[in-house]
């Protein structure tokens, strides 16, 4: 049974079930463990006023005879012992939306709490320490928050990363794409976050492939793709050693590489024997991947990608149908995307418009006609006569600073 008790009530062997708020405001990384000594208690009581536990995995209190229950939708607390209530299984919290402006500014500091936790867990993982899923399911539960309150941020906060640290932040990237994903494809909740718990690990075993062949920066040999190839059941067996991994990131671990068309590895699947959590997870795995600064390569333009990966679809490469529903997730202009306007303008996609996938909200900043920089304005596509024209390879006009530009409002 569940119960939320003041953590002044909290003593060794009892298991915390949920500390309360986001795992960034508390020193604690696992979202459930037994206590086990005192300090952590302090920690807990310095951190938060009340938890949850599991009196089927721990210690009990005795109950507060004034104490009322919790129903499906309100608390209604009275008497002295009020804080102390018992707790049915709870859906999770619907967030309310918040602006990409707003949600930015909470998924910067998501984004680079990840950094830490992700470098951790490949250092335990290099030194052949077991997995514990638990401790990713705080990360998890702030990525699928954010996606919920604002998709786009998030996401397009997570392609930005440099050829260094591009191994364990991929995985923070793939992890709010498949949330996203599931979500525009109408999965449940748990699914979303079980996708997104297989984002974070699907690629844990390149944390075993020699260094001096990951972290190439050319092109790799026949011989060393070999080995590259061998990282999804190198990190199957990690997750399989491990505790607490369920069946959907054990499979998209150990499958993200297939091809619809039978071409990928390592079994050579086709069509319907790749499980939709693993068609979802190579969708995000390549989107990702080319998008983003690696050791051997500068990453694409996000709209020149998505090009790109609509070819890949119609070839076998991924399901055509998850791969629309990914598109209309991110966008046909995804954040980040380099656009040229009708009125000859050039302009970077700030966010995806409300009403049409073609309409996003852009931001002008440079004149093709008078080949000078304009002041930068935000333009709301949706509401204006101009329109998207075609998409621009921002190389190509020697632009290096985009970035900079859709993540600053004007006015910032």
């Amino acid at each position: 049974m569940l119960r939320k008790i003041p953590t002044t009530q909290l003593r060794v062997g009892m298991f915390v079930h949920e500390v309360p708020g986001s795992w960034l405001s508390h020193p604690f990384w696992r979202a459930a463990f037994k206590v086990t000594d005192g300090k952590q208690i302090l920690q807990l009581s310095q951190a938060v006023a009340h938890v949850v536990i599991d009196t089927d995995k721990g210690l009990d209190v005795e109950m507060a005879t004034a104490a009322t229950y919790l129903d499906d939708v309100e608390v209604e607390l009275t008497g002295a012992h009020a804080d102390e209530v018992e707790l049915p299984a709870q859906p999770a919290a619907v967030q309310a939306p918040a602006s990409f402006h707003d949600e930015v500014r909470r998924a910067s500091k998501i984004v680079a709490q990840s950094r830490v936790a992700m470098h951790s867990m490949f250092q335990d993982a290099r030194m052949g320490k077991a997995m514990d899923a638990e401790h990713c399911l705080p990360l998890v539960a702030d990525i699928a928050d954010s996606v919920a309150r604002n998709p786009g941020a998030i996401v397009s906060l997570a392609r930005l990363k440099t050829s260094d640290d591009y191994t364990f932040m991929h995985s923070v990237a793939v992890c709010a794409l498949m949330v996203s994903l599931g979500r525009q494809l109408g999965l449940g909740e748990a699914d979303c976050r079980e996708a997104g718990l297989a984002g974070l690990v699907h690629d844990l075993g390149k944390a075993l492939m020699p260094p001096d062949v990951l972290n190439k920066p050319g092109a790799l040999t026949s011989e060393e793709f070999a080995i590259m190839k061998g990282h999804p059941e190198a990190g199957h067996r990690m997750l399989l050693e491990g505790k607490g991994v369920g069946e959907v990131p054990l499979d998209v671990c150990l499958h993200h590489h297939e091809k619809v068309n039978g071409k990928g590895y390592p079994h050579g699947l086709k069509g319907d024997e790749i499980s939709l959590f693993a068609r979802m997870g190579a969708v995000c795995d390549v989107y990702d991947a080319i998008t983003s600064n690696r050791p051997y390569k500068a990453g694409w333009d996000p709209a020149d990608s998505i090009l790109k990966m609509a070819q890949w679809a119609k070839d076998g490469h991924f399901d055509e149908r998850i791969f629309q529903a990914f598109v209309k997730s991110i966008g046909i202009y995804p954040t980040g995307s380099l656009v040229k306007l009708k009125s000859g303008r050039l302009a970077v996609v700030v966010e995806q418009g409300s009403a049409s996938l073609l309409k996003p909200l852009v931001k002008v900043f440079y004149s093709t006609k008078a080949s000078e920089p304009l002041v930068p304005q935000l333009l709301d596509l949706g509401r204006s006569s101009d329109e998207i024209v075609s998409r621009e390879v921002p190389s190509a006009w020697g632009f290096k600073n985009l970035d900079e530009l859709w993540l600053q409002q004007v006015g910032d």
